[in-house]
């Protein structure tokens, strides 16, 4: 399980452009390594601490997301991303 504020991500094989069931439109920049990433929500961390009150996590595991920038990681062969809740752009429904 990720530490504090962390979500691991398996990335999904992302489309160009599109747009969701929900209406979020994805950009075409969305499959180029500088854009954003779309994945899916493995395990998330507990939350962070704010002067001593855990601000509990607004994603949770089998979520749908957009996200910016992780640090990438391979277990059993599977690359997986761990990222900051603040670097998850949207969920997508």
């Amino acid at each position: 399980m990720p530490l504090a504020d962390r979500v691991l991500i398996k990335e999904i094989n992302p489309t160009k452009g599109g747009e969701t069931k929900s209406g979020i439109i994805i950009p075409e920049t969305v499959d180029k390594e500088s854009g954003a990433h779309r994945g899916e929500v493995m395990a998330v961390g507990e939350g962070r601490y704010d002067d001593g009150i855990l601000v509990p996590m607004k994603i949770k595991a089998g979520d749908t997301v957009l996200f910016q920038w992780g640090d990438k990681l391979t277990i059993d062969d599977t690359e997986y991303f761990i990222v900051s809740e603040s670097n998850i752009l949207a969920i997508i429904r």
